[in-house]
């Protein structure tokens, strides 16, 4: 094998757990690759499986007229423990991306608790957001490394892409003084991204994960009202932080991230960008921003990165090496 190959198998088996904006806006990410193919999805009432390829326009369509992909037909199973379900039905699968709502603050721990407890081997991406959610991965790190999974965590925009380019750009620098972190979305409907809103909604002043995820669309229809339909999120908790520690960058008291949500509006706010300001050798303070373009939306900057780092872990998994990895660990894939 020359030092340029891939190692994985192409191409890669993968599903997407989680079917709500974030889960169809993946499985249109995956629709035109060569090295993934979607064969399994998975909602709270059911799931759908097919070896050959799932059938994207077909999946959305029937999740928007009858609520669960476990209605398409071929291949859909509706289940009251779709997620069992499905790792039970296909073990086939070569990894997931959880696009799942972590509301609340435990659920994704639960989640790949099940997968440890199936004996399923293969490869897991998230896109958690709060330090806390990530804490508690991190915990189960051994029990995964015992059971052959290579999970890796924090891999979308923020953190996940942005966490990375700054894991690049501190670099430059002797001592890290601050890394800051200013996001822009735009969305023209909220209700498509019903729990990446409620999880945002978590950290405004006078919220948490608990009031956020117990409200009812009326109310958040309410909140938005009064905002004009925006959202100023300052300070969050926010799970780079956590990341570029353990990654030996910085304290994680001098990360910080903030951003705007425009929920009427697909137009960004303002431009998300990373900014890493410390001390290079010669004793000068500089500053490195790296800023995303306006054109790229917050799906495709999420999925992207996840399936990217999906491929990387691939590799890692057929090299034996498995185990917890965040988005500031190793470099993503690029996934053709």
């Amino acid at each position: 094998m020359t030092s340029h190959q891939i190692y994985q198998p192409s191409p890669l088996a993968v599903g997407v757990l989680g079917f709500g904006g974030l889960g169809q806006a993946a499985a249109r990410v995956l629709a035109p690759k060569t090295d993934m193919r979607w064969v399994a999805a998975a909602d709270q009432a059911g799931y759908a499986y097919d070896p050959d390829g799932l059938d994207v326009s077909a999946c959305v369509e029937t999740y928007r007229q009858r609520g669960s992909v476990g209605y398409v037909a071929p291949g859909g199973h509706l289940s009251q423990d779709s997620i069992a379900s499905l790792i039970a039905a296909a073990p086939q699968v070569q990894g997931y991306f959880l696009a799942l709502p972590n509301l609340p603050n435990t659920f994704m721990a639960s989640v790949v608790r099940q997968f440890i407890a199936s004996g399923w081997q293969g490869v897991l991406v998230d896109a958690l957001k709060r330090t806390s959610a990530m804490e508690q991965i991190w915990a189960l790190r051994d029990e995964l490394a015992a059971a052959g999974i290579t999970y890796m965590t924090g891999c979308g925009a923020t953190p996940g892409l942005l966490t990375a380019a700054a894991t690049i750009a501190a670099q430059s620098y002797a001592e890290i003084h601050r890394v800051k972190i200013t996001f822009g979305v735009g969305i023209a409907n909220w209700e498509a991204y019903r729990a990446t809103i409620r999880e945002d909604i978590a950290h405004m002043p006078g919220f948490d994960v608990d009031t956020a995820r117990a409200m009812t669309d009326a109310e958040v229809e309410a909140l938005l009202d009064k905002t004009n339909g925006i959202l100023s999120l300052e300070k969050m908790e926010h799970a780079d932080d956590f990341m570029l520690e353990l990654a030996g960058i910085c304290d994680r008291d001098r990360v910080e991230v903030g951003g705007v949500v425009d929920t009427r509006n697909p137009k960004k706010p303002l431009s998300t960008n990373v900014q890493v300001t410390g001390r290079t050798f010669e004793g000068k303070i500089s500053t490195h921003t790296f800023t995303l373009g306006d054109e790229t939306s917050m799906a495709a900057n999420v999925c992207g990165p996840a399936f990217g780092y999906l491929k990387a872990g691939a590799e890692l998994h057929q090299r034996g090496l498995h185990g917890l990895y965040t988005a500031a660990d190793v470099m993503p894939r690029f996934v053709r």
